[in-house]
């Protein structure tokens, strides 16, 4: 039987033909899988590249457990706040991690515009692990920022430091730097105790802590602040400053220097002049350091209260003669020396004690070391170690050496408070935890003739215009008006003034220390010595804090006649 193949052509033709799209499409889909699995491949790779890159505990040297550390609250003496933390989002970049360096700068510049395109650039190019972009941005900032959705940018919550009095107790307080570690006055102590160890360790992040307490009274303080400010205005000063001590415990109730600085921008703390001129600047006190002289005369029972002495004529050494300010020229007693401010006097009264014993005693007081106190900026006084007849003279009224305001607050707390030196504290303490650390200095009796001398100074002497200021406070004190060395030699025209003064006499409970640096004389005023301005300024003070620290005005007589030595009566 024949085949006919008659219409097979066709047929096998076909069959090739489908065979080869079949093949075509099958190669093609080979083809797309493995580009698939290299797709898939490149993306694993650097998944697994980034997977394996080890985590910086570190940004750009500083330990994250730092950075994001929180510092307690600083409250003072009432449970106000001072110093807070407040928790800020700040800006970091993982430069290995930025997929495309170009598009994340320009990302970037459209959210902070400030941002250098080259610095940013160069900022997020590398392999470091952290590097800053921003720090201590908004909120707002940050959910901008991260809607661009860009690799390798992230945030870290910082702590920032909040003053909430502003300037008004900055060198309490000091600063903080950017990594939130204190830089200056109390926040840089603390830092160098308890605060420094736990975040260390670690246990300061994200935690509450204790409240810090100071002993500041920010009352007291605001007032302060205010009539400093007052009197650099009024005066027209160049620095004015004051510094009020509790004479039983030692603790500071207020402490203001002025120019000062904004701790909530710490480089204000940069410009000239802003130092704290209570703790780290030494002065010589001019009269007020009389007050010295005569406690340790009395103490040393060289001299008597009522003993007087000839204040006539100058005092001689070689071809110098050192005389009184609108002197008497008369024979004096020992309360008339302090309250006319003889330096003839004065001198007479230290001589009497003897310059080697009179030496003794400012060590005794601690004048010729640092006082012992919290806060970093101090300054070593300028006290000749041995001194002449002459530099004995000199310093019985306060020139020829130079030491602060708290080393004067300080000897003055113990000249009232019975005779007990105690080191100044910002921190809160009780009587109970100052009995213990007390040195005796004086004895009682000698306390009592030292508060009678500054009362009778406010009532009759060059503390008048103080006590016009402060009636019914029974406060006392002595001016000192120190002239300043200007081309080696004393000048007239440029003066620093003090007063030293503690209240209320009767039953003494603060000392403080003012200070007017180059006052100008005062529309109205009688002169530009310290009487008339950092007196005045202490008795405005007094006025205004008295009635917040619970002492009420009493204007018997018989507190200031109970006063009297029986030996004066």
């Amino acid at each position: 039987m024949a085949v006919t193949t008659e219409g097979l052509g066709p047929t096998i033709a076909l069959d090739g033909a489908r065979k080869a799209r079949t093949n075509l499409t099958q190669a093609r889909i080979r083809w797309m899988v493995l580009a698939l699995l290299l797709g898939f491949g490149l993306v694993g790779g650097r998944l697994v590249q980034l997977g394996m890159v080890v985590t910086d505990s570190t940004i750009e040297g500083q330990a994250r457990d730092v950075i994001t550390a929180t510092r307690p609250p600083i409250l003072d003496r009432n449970g106000l706040e001072m110093a807070v933390d407040i928790r800020v989002p700040s800006l970091y970049a993982e430069p290995r991690r930025i997929i495309d360096v170009e598009e994340a700068v320009r990302k970037l510049r459209t959210v902070l515009p400030d941002l250098d395109e080259a610095w940013l650039r160069n900022r997020l190019s590398g392999d470091k692990g952290f590097v800053w972009v921003q720090r201590e941005l908004s909120p707002a900032i940050q959910d901008k920022v991260m809607r661009l959705g860009i690799p390798g940018i992230d945030f870290i919550t910082e702590s920032k430091r909040f003053y909430p009095g502003m300037r008004e107790a900055s060198h309490i307080l000091g600063s903080t730097n950017i990594d939130n570690q204190g830089i200056s006055g109390i926040e840089k102590h603390m830092d160098t105790e308890a605060v420094a160890l736990l975040q260390d360790l670690g246990l300061a992040r994200g935690n509450a802590l204790a409240p810090v307490e100071l002993s500041v009274d920010m009352r007291v303080q605001h007032v302060l602040y205010e009539e400093m400010t007052d009197a650099m205005s009024r005066y027209q000063a160049i620095a004015a400053a004051g510094v009020m001590l509790d004479i039983h415990t030692g603790e500071v109730i207020a402490l203001v220097s002025l120019p000062d600085f904004n701790p909530n921008e710490p480089a204000t703390a940069l410009v000239k002049d802003t130092f704290n001129r209570i703790t780290s600047g030494i002065f010589e006190p001019g009269s007020i350091f009389k007050t010295v002289t005569m406690a340790g005369a009395l103490d040393s029972g060289a001299v008597r209260i009522n003993d007087q002495f000839d204040a006539r004529y100058g005092v001689r050494f070689g071809r110098y003669t050192i005389d009184d300010f609108h002197g008497k020229h008369r024979i004096l007693s020992l309360p008339e020396v302090y309250k006319y401010s003889s330096n003839i006097g004065t001198i007479r009264v230290m001589q009497a004690m003897g310059k080697d014993n009179f030496r003794a005693f400012l060590s005794r007081m601690g004048f010729d070391r640092r006082v012992e106190f919290e806060l970093p900026e101090m300054r070593l006084p300028t006290v000749p170690k041995e001194l002449s007849e002459v530099g004995a003279a000199t310093a019985s009224f306060g020139h020829g050496l130079s030491v602060s305001p708290l080393h004067m607050v300080t000897a003055y707390a113990a000249f009232v408070n019975g005779g007990n030196y105690i080191a100044p504290t910002l921190y809160k303490r009780s009587v109970e935890e100052a009995e213990p650390l007390y040195q005796r200095v004086l004895n009682p009796q000698t306390s009592e003739y030292v508060r009678y001398l500054m009362r009778l100074n406010a009532l009759e002497g060059s503390g008048s215009q103080m006590n016009k200021a402060a009636l019914g406070y029974r406060v006392g004190g002595k001016t000192g008006t120190a002239e300043k060395v200007v081309d080696g030699r004393y000048s007239s025209s440029k003066v620093t003034n003090f007063f030293a003064s503690a209240f209320p006499l009767d039953n003494p409970r603060y000392a403080m220390i003012i200070m007017v640096d180059e006052p100008k004389l005062e529309p109205g005023a009688g002169g530009t010595t310290a009487g008339w301005n950092a007196g005045a300024a202490t008795g405005r003070l007094v006025q205004r804090v008295a009635p917040m620290l619970g002492i009420a005005p009493d204007f018997s007589e018989i507190l200031d006649r109970n006063l009297v030595p029986p030996v004066l009566r």
